[in-house]
């Protein structure tokens, strides 16, 4: 009876421990989300540059055409890498639970495993949300670029 009443208190506690890296993996699952939806919208994007006809146009537009397609390419990576880091870092997080248990059960040491899973995840997630804030940077350059070639045209006039 003793036994058993301290292996229910040993889950338990593996339980609470476990709690804090579930929280991660929601707002890390999150942010995945938020990252697809861009993904989604830059390939949107480029395929409709794809669909636009540019015969006829001047040398500007063709090369500012090509100047947006390249710029859409360079996010559609970084978030490609932001998806990719942030899928690895709960990844991580998921062996960060698992070890958990299985170290408990077992009665194994894992702490050392668990450290460094857990390390590695937050420099997955460090690099991941660093790539979606360099894409981020690109993408509103080229809203910067607009309103200055159109304040410069407004000049102009």
């Amino acid at each position: 009876m003793i036994e058993l009443q301290h292996q229910i208190t040993s889950v338990a506690q593996v339980i609470q421990l476990a709690v804090a890296p579930v929280f991660l993996l929601a707002g890390v699952g999150s942010t995945l989300a938020v990252l697809t939806n861009r993904l989604a919208r830059i390939i949107d994007r480029f395929h409709a540059l794809e669909t636009v006809s540019l015969e006829g146009a001047s040398p500007a537009e063709r090369a500012k055409d090509l100047a947006t397609r390249i710029s859409l390419s360079r996010r559609a990576k970084l978030i490609h890498w932001a998806i990719t880091l942030c899928t690895i870092c709960n990844l991580l997080v998921c062996l960060v639970v698992a070890s958990l248990f299985i170290g408990s059960e077992l009665r194994i040491d894992l702490s050392s495993t668990i450290a460094s899973f857990f390390i590695a995840a937050m420099f997955c997630l460090i690099a991941g949300l660093a790539c979606f804030l360099r894409e981020i940077a690109l993408g509103t350059s080229v809203i910067e670029g607009l309103y200055s070639s159109t304040a410069e045209t407004k000049a102009k006039l």
